[in-house]
């Protein structure tokens, strides 16, 4: 077993790239720029401010606009006073229902396979209300300062109708069952019921998680115009291709007719796609005739950008003296609307979690009048590991087994529901190197009596898990000039976790480049592919159609070469690519390079473009990421102050392409997780269907000061069956931490909270 460091100097910083540093994150591997810490490549344009975001895309005659939300929760707007409004300073026009270009409802997430909005709800098409926060009037004005006032003057009166807003009566009135991606969100494997009654020992316990908001760093923004019928629109995007489809079928427009660019977004964990501002953005453009910019106000992002809906969830264990599960139940409730697909799938990271002979998993809703939920970072595996691997904690307590132990003791050797084998699993080399890294042997099983002074301290443990996805449609365009160059394009996304930095590694070693001759081009709908960023699928759909795109330039470039080459003969699985030429793989002294090929065939480049193979390999076997989570917690004993004083998380997640962005990754997804456990916590008034605390002052999330050091280790095993060897790793870093929080405090203080968040109140 080997593990690689992910850490880099003192305080987790990571040094220069160094070939001869002694720091095994920073030592090139021996396979070439895949797997060397590259620092990102857009890295500088953002740090000098040279990175154009959505809000700072400069167009000639451009107008400000600004929303006007509803206040109430269902009903219909009995009058609509812009006069006030429309005779502010600067202002050119106020957009409502009666003046709103006619537009298509929108293709709801998972309806086609290009659809990508957030509901299905028509877009200020008529007079009613549907939920609370719904924009009614759009300003547009010559300055952001302008329009924002002259929203202020708009004045709505609403016939208001009863609406259903509180969990506890929808769910009284009864559930319905749940669905996700288009499968029930149920597992029945052998009479789980009759093998809790009969096990030896079990837990049976209810875990709560609150709702949850995204806040991005960017807010939500859209600068748009329509040039003639193409509509242009720089949006700060996670699916351009799946917007500028979308939004062409609600105009009833050609797909070719809207653009959407989105090169650089200042964080997207499932938020950033397609939602009612991009669509009104473009209507208002189209309704005077000039560019407008839109961007949300940090409330309005609560507002009218969908987040994770709240959760009651029951897990019960059962399991003989040895340890070994008889029968794992998990199922509860959770509320979504009529108007998408999109329950919070809890139970996901249970199906592939422990061998157990007996299992039921369920996912019950309820359908509120609300903002529509959405994706938000590991959904369902966010909030579904803290109740799983709570009561783990809880029945390891009852067993009187180290946590740990317990986990290693339910391994299964084959996914628990589809009996299909692992592609790759290496967890238990993740919590064995992951305890001895943490000094898990030090822990005091005894919970509460461990002190520092004034502090409690504590360690818990859970396990990571989150699926390995890889969608189809990933078509690329790759050229190479005869002087050494190439382009590699395809209509993906850079939010800042690294996209561009690891194709421009993965096209520089397929080609025998070095990765400053490389540019990876993206965000952009006019290029090829549908590739979203999202499910931590990006990286593993775009490495196939590399590689799909890699081989046909190679293919086309041994026709150009011709029979006076010395690869003449060869097939493209008989060359490699080294220094700037192909060469042969049965002997390297067979090589040309590519300007000889080009300039025999009196080209100046050649273009190629391929389409990757579909995802066969999910269906073949289970494949998912895994970790180990540990951490060290220190509640002070006067105040209940929770403070997390140390973190570790051990992944298994196949081949580490990049150790630096990585490592980035995994620290994101832990901070995420750390406010998940310890303070985010969506206020939402039922009595109201409105959100009470939209904004940061409110809500809160992690800051410097709520953050420790945070070490990161992986195996770094490739996935044979995953192209390059890699699975998924940007929402990793969030599942089980909230648990293994919440498992650390209960081990510092003896109170178990199961109810998130972990707030002093709860612990006081």
């Amino acid at each position: 077993m080997s593990m690689t460091d992910g850490t880099g100097p003192a305080g987790g910083a990571v040094a220069p790239v160094s070939d001869t540093s002694s720091d095994p994150l920073l030592r090139p591997r021996r396979h070439g720029h895949v797997g060397r810490p590259l620092a990102r490549i857009d890295g500088p344009l953002k740090v000098a401010g040279q990175a154009p975001f959505a809000a700072e895309i400069p167009m000639a005659g451009m107008l400000h606009a600004a929303l006007v939300c509803s206040t109430v929760a269902r009903g219909r707007i009995a009058a609509l006073d812009t006069g006030a409004a429309e005779a502010a300073p600067g202002v050119v026009a106020v957009m409502t229902h009666r003046t709103c270009p006619r537009l298509s409802p929108p293709p709801v997430f998972l309806s086609a396979p290009k659809a990508g909005a957030g509901d299905d709800l028509p877009v200020m098409q008529d007079d009613r209300v549907r939920w609370n926060g719904q924009p009614v009037a759009v300003v547009l004005a010559a300055t952001h300062e302008q329009a924002a006032h002259a929203a202020s003057l708009v004045r709505v009166r609403y016939d208001i109708e009863p609406a259903l807003t509180c969990f506890e009566e929808a769910r009284a009135r009864g559930t319905r069952p749940g669905e996700f991606m288009g499968e029930p969100l149920h597992v029945a494997v052998g009479d789980a019921d009759a093998a809790l009654a009969a096990a030896p020992v079990s837990v049976d316990v209810v875990y709560r998680t609150p709702r949850h908001n995204h806040n991005a760093i960017e807010p939500h923004a859209v600068t748009c115009a329509w040039q003639g019928d193409t509509l242009r629109l720089h949006d700060a995007s996670q699916m351009v291709a799946h917007a500028a489809w979308s939004i062409a079928r609600m105009f009833g427009i050609d797909e070719a007719q809207v653009v959407v660019t989105s090169p650089f977004v200042g964080g997207g964990f499932g938020g950033k796609c397609l939602w009612q501002h991009q669509i009104l953005a473009a209507a208002a453009a189209r309704l005077v005739g000039r560019p407008v910019r839109l961007v949300l106000t940090r409330e309005q992002v609560y507002r009218i950008v969908g987040g994770r809906s709240p959760t009651e969830q029951r897990v019960a264990l059962g399991a003989g003296r040895d340890g070994r599960l008889t029968a794992l139940i998990h199922e509860g409730t959770t509320p979504k609307t009529a108007f998408n697909v999109m329950p919070e799938p809890f139970i996901l990271p249970t199906r592939s979690a422990y061998a157990t002979p007996a299992m039921r998993l369920d996912v019950q809703t309820v359908e509120l009048d609300m903002l529509s939920n959405t994706f938000m970072r590991a959904p369902g595996e966010s909030v579904g590991t803290v109740a799983l691997e709570g009561a783990m904690d809880e029945l390891a307590e009852a067993l009187g087994i180290d946590p740990v132990e317990l986990r290693l003791r339910n391994e299964p050797e084959t996914d628990p529901v589809s009996g299909l084998p692992f592609s790759s699993r290496h967890i238990v080399q993740a919590w064995r190197a992951g305890a001895e890294r943490f000094g898990w042997d030090r822990r005091n099983p005894v919970p509460g009596v461990t002190r520092d002074g004034d502090w409690l301290v504590g360690m818990g443990c859970a396990m990571a898990t989150y699926p390995y996805y890889r969608m189809p449609g990933g078509a690329a365009r790759l050229t190479l000039t005869r002087d050494g160059r190439a382009v590699v394009e395809i209509a993906a996304h850079e939010m800042g976790m690294g996209t561009a930095t690891v194709h421009t590694q993965i096209a520089a070693e397929r080609l025998g480049l070095p990765p400053e001759a490389v540019t990876f081009a993206y965000g952009d709908s006019t290029l090829p592919g549908v590739v979203l960023a999202g499910g931590s699928q990006q990286t593993a759909a775009i490495a196939a159609s590399v590689i799909a795109v890699h081989r046909a330039l190679v293919a086309e470039l041994l026709t150009l070469a011709g029979n006076d080459s010395p690869l003449a003969g060869l097939g493209p699985d008989e060359v490699g690519s080294r220094d700037g030429g192909l060469c042969a793989l049965a002997g390297p002294g067979r090589y040309e390079s590519y300007a000889s090929i080009l300039g025999r065939a009196l080209r100046d480049s050649v273009r190629v473009q391929a389409s990757a193979p579909e995802p066969q390999e999910t269906r073949e076997r289970s494949m998912h990421s895994h970790g180990a989570m540990f951490c060290e917690v220190r509640v002070h004993a006067v105040t209940g102050e929770p403070r997390v004083s140390r973190f570790l998380g051990s992944f298994d997640c196949g081949r580490i392409l990049n150790p630096r962005t990585a490592a980035s990754q995994f620290r994101g997804g832990i901070i995420m997780g750390l406010g998940l456990a310890l303070m985010e916590e969506t206020r939402f008034d039922g009595r109201t269907g409105r959100v009470m605390n939209p904004s940061l002052a409110e809500y809160h999330i992690p800051v410097h000061l709520d953050v420790p050091e945070i070490d990161v280790i992986w195996t770094d095993i490739p996935d044979p069956h995953a192209p390059l060897g890699a699975r998924g790793i940007g929402e990793m870093g969030i599942t089980g931490t909230g648990a293994a929080v919440a498992n650390a405090v209960y081990n510092a203080t003896g109170r178990r909270i199961r109810d998130l968040p972990v707030t002093l109140d709860r612990l006081m």
